[in-house]
């Protein structure tokens, strides 16, 4: 009896299958696209998303061409903040300067679970922090070495970054700017054979972006007179570096000791502090009523003398360490930015050359480490 009820069911939707009217072939295309725009946007949030590294901030370990993806699962994808947003769009429309968002509607947001936390020296993508002409997750998407997590105490002393009192292992392929004093004239094909993608001339020489094990390898060229680091002296303030403020004379190679906050810690609004962390408290927290006065912070109109974090935030620097904008020159990167770990290359692209040699053969399918 049921097998026969199961039998006149299927005949039925057969039928009524067959009198449906087909399909046309662009209402064919029309379900085929749009499943496949649902299908990319839901792995772009939730899973892998296509990164291009613009600029040479993290020579030689990612290069300027290199095309990635970036891991959203390992630390747990965002909920949307922004949900009025054309697919797969960032800030604008493609080819544009239309936006492809509206702010009209901001949610709360949240961070789903992932399989791992943001570790010293991960490489992450994270949004901009201090770009305010867009929702926080629509700003620019920047990559870094992460060099300190919540918790941490970072300070840079010639050039070396410590955590917790302990020298933090430097990344393989990291940079510096080097003055190269010669005794002849070198040219492009001689800084292409050393892989030196960024020098320069100047006066009696050159001046180089190179990692120290190139470096050593120059100095000993007879040709050679001298070569030198560039590097700041310990309290030259730097114009720009972070906070910014007379009580630090900090400057890229010499920078800090700073606290990284984690949420749930409590500091003490002193003028120092307050020079510090001002930036997150002000900007990053989501605080209501909150404002500086004369140097003081006030919420609803009553001196606050304590804040307590309400997130996690950590510290960025470029692996190309003396041409890099990083967190020496703006400060934190809050947890609610992070956007994902950069995973593996699956292009590399090199800009200088021709369309025949374009290709970094070697650097497909690498990990990134």
């Amino acid at each position: 009896m049921i097998w026969e009820k199961i039998k006149q069911y299927r005949q039925k939707q057969k039928e009524k299958k067959a009198k449906a009217p087909k399909k046309t072939v662009w209402q064919e295309w029309r379900d085929t696209i749009v499943f496949a725009v649902v299908v990319a946007t839901l792995i772009r949030w939730a899973a892998f998303e296509a990164f291009t590294i613009p600029t040479p901030s993290m020579e030689k370990s990612l290069l300027v061409g290199d095309f990635l993806f970036v891991s959203k699962l390992h630390y747990g994808p965002r909920t949307p903040k922004t949900p009025l947003q054309l697919p797969l769009t960032h800030q604008k429309i493609w080819g544009t300067e239309l936006p492809s968002y509206s702010d009209i509607i901001q949610l709360p947001q949240w961070r789903l679970p992932g399989f791992t936390k943001v570790k010293n020296n991960d490489v992450v993508v994270f949004n901009y922090p201090i770009e305010k002409e867009y929702p926080s997750d629509l700003r620019t998407n920047y990559i870094k070495r992460c060099v300190g997590i919540p918790g941490d105490k970072l300070e840079v002393k010639d050039m070396q970054v410590f955590v917790n009192g302990k020298e933090l292992s430097s990344p393989g392929l990291m940079q510096n700017r080097y003055y190269l004093i010669t005794s002849q004239t070198l040219n492009d094909k001689f800084f292409e054979k050393y892989d030196i993608t960024e020098a320069g001339p100047m006066p009696g020489g050159y001046w180089m972006m190179a990692t120290p094990e190139i470096a050593k390898k120059l100095a000993t060229m007879p040709f050679v007179q001298e070569l030198v680091v560039e590097k700041r002296q310990r309290g030259e303030s730097g114009p720009h570096n972070y906070p910014n403020n007379p009580l630090f004379t900090w400057n890229e190679d010499w920078f800090g000791p700073i606290y990284i906050p984690r949420a749930g810690d409590e500091i003490v609004l002193n003028d120092s502090n307050l020079a510090i962390y001002k930036t997150a408290i002000l900007d990053y927290e989501d605080n209501e009523g909150i404002e500086e006065k004369d140097g003081k912070l006030y919420q609803n109109g009553a001196l606050l003398s304590r804040y307590t974090f309400k997130q996690n935030y950590y510290f960025m620097m470029g692996d190309n360490r003396h041409n890099s904008f990083d967190s020496r020159f703006w400060g934190f990167v809050p947890e609610d930015h992070i956007v994902g770990k950069a995973f593996v290359i699956w292009m590399s692209l090199d800009p200088n050359k021709g369309l025949l040699s374009k290709i970094r053969f070697g650097r497909l399918l690498d990990l990134i480490e």
